[in-house]
């Protein structure tokens, strides 16, 4: 009679195999240039032992090894290395003259000159994709580069190659929506506790009344090399109404509603967790998926906006009260903005009756008038939804009085609307003509406009 191998036997053959591997990986790693002690090889010898390798196995050994060492390296180490992959890990020279020449005999091969021209580190990288933890400690690296590329321009290119094969592997194809609870594993609200880029989360208590009360969502987007790591998130109010301030949002005293009686789901914080993978898009995925999902489990809620933060706004106004020739602001908000710098102005009811109309006249300003010297909004958050096809709606006055809102945009805040018969024709105007889909309310808050 035939029997079956334990189950149980599984694992240790698994834990075996890994160890063996582990083993000729450090074979393959260390070398002794004295008798009494072992001395590491340099991390761009392990980058060219990786590629020469055909072995899978040895692979995954040097390409763990090398990611080891790359953590545990000092920073100018790890600085050093990023450098040799941008002068030494190009397309190779003289493959590349020789697909030219083939390629001025035989038009045929002009896939074997973009064979050729691939950089050695986009391969290196794909090598070191393969290691246990691969993909999180690649995002790391990429993290690192980043802090050196306003003072190390040369890393632009190894830079170009993450971006480019992270676009590939963080595809949305490959991530995983999940609703994030208060039944959620403790590692990953720990995560949520620290990422939140928006609107701090102060403790546990302040945890459980964004996630546990029935009209509280949360979601985020996960992949699956970095299954506890939320890749971004966004936290989610079911409300009567849309709300004009975040403090009633946030507020653990308020009273929470059943989730069947909202109309209205307000998107009040999305905060990318990973520096790492800037400039990979997750969030027009997110919202929009978010928003199937709501209006699958909730057929009641049909108005879907954000309460978002203007996070430029007051580094603006500052700039166009010194500049004495700006047209952004007349004279008359030029006066009444003196105000803004006594402490306290938005605790003082006078005060701040003065502030409201001109700074709202500057907030339509600074949307609808004001662009960077790449002539674009000046708001990064204002440009990824209104990019998505969102409407900007309403203008918000001290719709956070925080002091991180009061720091950052004079307590401003303002709702996105997410209508769905407009979004295409939204998105299409604002990235093809630049123009800014804004409510009547916000139009007349310009300046001398009726």
């Amino acid at each position: 009679m035939k029997t079956e191998a334990p189950r149980s036997s599984r694992p240790a053959f698994l834990g075996e195999l890994f160890e063996s591997l582990t083993e000729r990986g450090r074979r393959l790693l260390w070398r002794r240039d004295s008798a009494d002690a072992p001395q590491p090889p340099e991390l761009s010898e392990l980058a060219e032992a990786l590629l020469s390798r055909r072995g899978e196995a040895s692979g995954v050994a040097l390409a763990q090894g090398l990611l080891s060492a790359f953590d545990l390296a000092g920073r100018d180490a790890r600085l050093g290395f990023l450098r040799v992959l941008a002068e030494r890990f190009g397309p190779d020279p003289v493959a590349v003259k020789a697909a030219l020449a083939t390629l001025d005999r035989d038009p045929s091969a002009l896939e074997d000159l973009h064979a050729a021209a691939e950089p050695r580190r986009q391969e290196l990288m794909r090598r070191l994709n393969l290691a246990p933890g691969g993909t999180a400690a690649l995002v790391r690296m990429r993290e690192e580069l980043l802090t050196h590329l306003r003072s190390q321009s040369d890393l632009k290119r190894v830079d170009d190659d993450f971006a480019h094969l992270f676009a590939s592997w963080f595809n949305r194809g490959f991530l995983v929506l999940r609703h994030i609870d208060w039944n959620t594993p403790a590692s990953i609200l720990e995560k949520i506790i620290r990422y939140e880029a928006v609107h701090a989360i102060q403790n546990w208590d302040d945890l459980r009344n964004r996630l546990q009360p029935t009209d509280r969502r949360c979601y985020g987007f996960f992949h699956p090399q970095m299954v506890d790591e939320p890749l971004i998130f966004v936290e989610v109010a079911l409300t009567r109404s849309i709300p004009d301030n975040v403090a009633g949002l946030l507020d653990l005293k308020r009273q929470a509603i059943e989730a069947e009686q909202a109309t209205t789901a307000v998107f009040y914080s999305i905060s990318n967790t990973q520096r790492g993978l800037a400039g990979v898009s997750f969030g027009n995925f997110l919202i929009k998926q978010v928003v199937e999902e709501l209006k699958a489990e909730l057929p009641n809620v049909r108005t879907f906006v954000t309460l978002s933060p203007v996070p430029g706004f007051a580094a603006w106004l500052a700039v166009q009260r010194k500049d004495e020739t700006s047209e952004m602001i007349d004279a008359d908000q030029r006066i009444a903005f003196a105000l803004l710098d006594e402490p306290g102005w938005h605790k003082d009811a006078t005060k701040a009756e003065a502030l409201r109309a001109p700074l709202m006249a500057a907030a339509a300003s600074y949307f609808l008038r004001a662009r960077d010297a790449k002539g674009r909004v000046p708001d990064a958050v204002a440009r990824f939804h209104l990019g998505n096809g969102a409407q900007l709606d309403r203008l918000n006055y001290l719709g956070d009085i925080s002091a991180n809102g009061l720091k950052q945009s004079h307590g401003v805040m303002v709702n996105y609307l997410y209508d769905l018969n407009r979004i295409e024709m939204n998105h299409e105007a604002f990235a093809e003509r630049g123009t800014v889909t804004a409510a009547p309310d916000v139009q007349r808050a310009l300046p001398n406009t009726k």
